[in-house]
């Protein structure tokens, strides 16, 4: 991600309504300058932008075999099957973008008898233009989903205020979230003489957004903190701070219900120091500050930190494991290989697709895989029991 110019600026509209928070308020913290680019009401990313696709910015999972999605359908199903084939039980996805996984995932799993009959569905997007999509990939699968802008409005929605025709309740709970955490904002501290302080972002002498850094050393970090490499001046590190997010609302949902969750990401399986603050606009990377709200902000997710945190709130883990194991585990390959016996002219891109899922210089090593349960379940499907 060196092929960019750094000192690139663009003046789109959220940038000028941040320089405008920032000359008023002062600096912001790197976390509230991601959430403003993806969630700002009026110009956030994920509110605006198209995102997803050729046409948009990026291309996930979903997008480049069906497989995908029946795989992790037929997943949830087993799920379902380990919790006692509940007739009632919710299944959420978050940030589903065009529909794609839900959609291929729900026709799998409607194979098993009672599972799609029993199903709640919520899809968890802020996008309103990504819903649209979302809809129309789920016509004719004859199931009506709940749409909410996060889970933390699972009261809203028990109230009907973002429910239309059904609701979350109380009840077991399965939940699944590809590419989803890498866009959740995190804080960045940089070492300066042995302490670390808050990066933030700024303005430059010539009014130009920029990083800077607080004048006081950021506390009560430590256990956020890598042991392994010891840092060095100039060393970032990536501190996201709690799930509460994701863990609260699952909780509330599910009481004394169990749940389970597959969390899939690209990330790193150890906390090491680092900056991993990325941009990406029409497939190319760029500065992460030259276009605020019209490219797309994610980091590497810290999957020993979301794992911890996990358990601290009192769900067992399984993993991470990579996406390939993930995936070939669960008969990628096989399934792969009835999908070009029976389609045999789309052979060729389905082992195309195939192959860029399990890459081991690609998505296949670089996407990991994190499970959550409750401590009652056994481990989940594609994980190794240790």
């Amino acid at each position: 991600m060196t092929d960019y110019d750094p000192e690139a600026r663009r003046y789109t509209p959220l940038a000028l309504k941040l320089k405008e928070r920032i000359t008023r308020d002062g600096p912001l913290s790197v976390e509230a300058y991601m959430s403003a680019c993806l969630q700002d009401p009026e110009h956030g990313y994920y509110v605006k932008q198209p995102a997803i696709g050729a046409g948009g910015d990026f291309v996930t999972a979903p997008e480049i075999s069906q497989i995908f999605g029946e795989l992790i359908g037929l997943w949830c199903a087993v799920v379902w099957q380990q919790m006692g084939s509940p007739a009632r039980f919710n299944l959420i996805e978050l940030g589903p973008g065009r529909g794609s996984l839900m959609a291929d995932a729900l026709r799998a799993a409607r194979m098993v008898p009672g599972f799609l009959s029993g199903a709640t569905i919520l899809l968890i997007e802020s996008n309103v233009n990504l819903r649209a999509q979302q809809a129309s990939a789920l016509a004719g699968l004859d199931v009506e989903p709940t749409w909410a802008p996060s889970l933390l409005a699972v009261d809203e929605i028990r109230a009907g205020a973002y429910a239309t025709r059904s609701a979350a309740a109380s009840a077991p709970t399965i939940l699944i979230a590809n590419e989803f955490l890498d866009t959740r904002p995190i804080r960045q501290l940089v070492r300066r003489d042995g302490l670390w302080f808050e990066r933030t972002v700024t303005l430059d002498d010539r009014g130009r957004l920029s990083f800077g850094c607080r004048p006081r050393p950021a506390r009560n970090i430590e256990r956020n903190a890598s042991s392994s490499p010891p840092p060095t001046n100039g060393s970032i590190m990536e501190i996201a701070d709690g799930l509460g997010d994701l863990t609260v609302p699952l909780l509330e949902l599910t009481r004394s219900f169990p749940v389970a969750a597959l969390l899939i990401d690209y990330g790193h399986t150890s906390s090491l120091p680092g900056d991993s603050l990325q941009a990406v606009r029409a497939h190319t990377f760029e500065h992460p500050l030259t276009s605020p709200g019209e490219a797309d902000l994610t980091t590497q997710v810290d999957f020993e930190l979301r794992g911890r945190q996990c358990r601290d709130a009192g769900f067992a883990t399984d993993g991470p494991v990579t996406q390939a194991e993930l995936l070939s585990a669960l008969g990628i390959t096989q399934r792969a290989s009835r999908l070009m016996s029976a389609n045999p002219k789309l052979a060729g891109s389905i082992e195309a697709g195939v192959a860029r899922l399990l890459s081991p210089t690609g998505m296949g090593a670089r996407f990991k895989a994190l499970g959550l349960r409750s401590p009652t379940l056994p481990p989940l499907p594609g994980f190794p029991v240790n």
